[in-house]
C-alpha cells in the first residue's frame, strides 16, 4: 500500500513510524489538495492533507484561518500535526457524512433544524468575524471587490461559454457582458463587507458527532453579508424547497435586527446569487471541460437553473439574460 501513495504522504507515515496502516484515497475537491484517510491498526484513524508542495506553516491559509474560526468559536477538524517540508497536514478524521450526505434520509423537519443551524453558524462568522478583526488573519486582507468579481465574471465567459459550451460571442455581445457584469459587481462590492466562509455549502459541512462541523474554509475573504446565505441556499448540490429558503433568509435578516422589508432582502439575497451561481459554472467549466473532470457535470443543471431563475425575476437583467440564452439553451424563456 505504501508504494502506490504519493512519495510524500508515504515519507510521512514512514517517518511517524506509521506501519501497516489502511490508507484510502478520499473524493478530492476542485482544488490542488489530495487527501487520505490512515486507518493505524492500534490507535484511531487522521486523514492526511497533502497540498500541492512544501508550505511555510506560518503562512498556510488553512492553518492561518482555522486559528481564526477556533478563536470564535465555529468547529472546524483539529490539525494534529503538519510536516511543511512534505507538504502534509494531518487532521480529525471526520467521516464521510456531508450535509449533502445526510439530507439523503433527513426528514423535512430534520432539514429545516440542520438548515437553520447553518444560517446560525453564519451570524457567528460575521458578529465574531467584526469582532476578532485584525490584519494578521489573511481572510481581512482579501475582499470580494470589483476586480475579484469581475474575473470570476470572465472565468464563466471564458471556460463556460467559450469553453465548454463552444459559443461563438461577437464584439457586441462581449461588450453587454461585461457592461451588465461590471454594474453588478460594482453593486455587489459597494455593500458593507463581513469575513465569510467563501465557499459554505452543502459538501463543506460535515456531521460528525450530530454536530456540524466546517471545512474547506482557506479562502475565507471579506465580502456582502449575503455571500455564505447564498452558498448555503442556492447550493449547486442540493434542492431545497422554496418555502424552506425564505424561511430562512428571514431568519438570517431578522436575527441582525435587519430593518429592511423582505423586498429589499429578496433583493440584495437574488442579485448575489446570481454572481454567485454563474461563478460556479464557471468553475465546473473548467473543471468539465478543460480538465476533464467530469465530478462536477451533475451539478450544471441545477445552478443554470438558479441563474436563468434571477434573470426572468428582474427586468434590470434583460440585455444580460438576452446575450446569454442566445449562446446557452437553458437560459432559453
Amino acid at each position: 500500500m505504501m508504494s502506490e501513495l504519493p512519495p510524500p504522504v508515504a515519507a510521512y507515515l514512514s517517518q511517524e513510524g506509521v506501519a501497516d496502516a489502511r490508507v484510502t484515497a478520499l473524493t478530492p475537491d476542485a482544488s490542488d489538495r489530495r487527501y487520505f484517510r490512515v486507518r493505524p491498526p492500534r490507535s484511531s484513524p487522521f486523514v492526511v492533507a497533502l497540498m500541492a508542495g512544501p508550505f511555510d506553516y506560518a503562512t498556510l491559509p488553512f492553518i492561518n484561518v482555522a486559528g481564526l474560526f477556533a478563536r470564535m468559536p465555529v468547529p472546524v477538524p483539529r490539525i494534529l500535526d503538519a510536516s511543511p517540508e512534505l507538504g502534509v497536514l494531518a487532521l480529525d478524521d471526520l467521516g464521510d457524512v456531508t450535509l449533502q450526505a445526510r439530507l439523503r434520509t433527513a426528514t423535512p423537519d430534520d432539514r429545516a433544524s440542520l438548515y437553520r443551524d447553518a444560517v446560525t453558524m453564519i451570524g457567528v462568522f460575521q458578529r465574531r468575524g467584526a469582532e476578532l478583526a485584525d490584519e494578521k488573519y489573511l481572510p481581512y486582507n482579501l475582499a470580494f471587490d470589483v476586480a475579484k468579481l469581475m474575473f470570476e465574471f470572465r472565468f464563466f465567459v471564458t471556460h463556460f461559454m467559450e469553453g465548454l459550451r463552444s459559443a461563438g460571442l461577437s464584439g457586441t455581445d462581449r461588450d453587454v457582458l461585461d457592461t451588465e457584469f461590471e454594474a453588478i459587481a460594482a453593486d455587489l462590492a459597494a455593500e458593507p463587507r463581513v469575513l465569510c466562509h467563501r465557499d459554505y455549502h452543502s459538501r463543506n459541512l460535515m456531521l460528525h458527532h450530530d454536530q456540524l462541523v466546517v471545512i474547506d474554509f482557506q479562502d475565507a475573504r471579506m465580502g456582502p453579508d449575503t455571500y455564505d446565505l447564498v452558498s448555503l441556499l442556492r447550493d449547486s448540490y442540493v434542492d431545497l424547497p422554496e418555502s424552506l429558503v425564505v424561511d430562512l433568509i428571514d431568519q438570517f435578516f431578522d436575527s441582525k435586527s435587519d430593518p429592511t422589508g423582505p423586498r429589499d432582502r429578496r433583493t440584495r439575497f437574488d442579485l448575489m446569487a446570481l454572481q454567485r451561481n454563474i461563478k460556479a459554472l464557471g468553475t465546473f467549466g473548467y473543471q468539465v471541460g478543460a480538465r476533464g473532470n467530469q465530478t462536477y457535470a451533475d451539478a450544471i443543471p441545477r445552478t443554470l437553473a438558479h441563474v436563468r431563475d434571477n434573470l426572468y425575476r428582474y427586468d434590470r437583467f434583460a440585455r444580460l439574460r438576452a446575450v446569454l440564452a442566445r449562446h446557452i439553451d437553458e437560459l432559453h424563456p
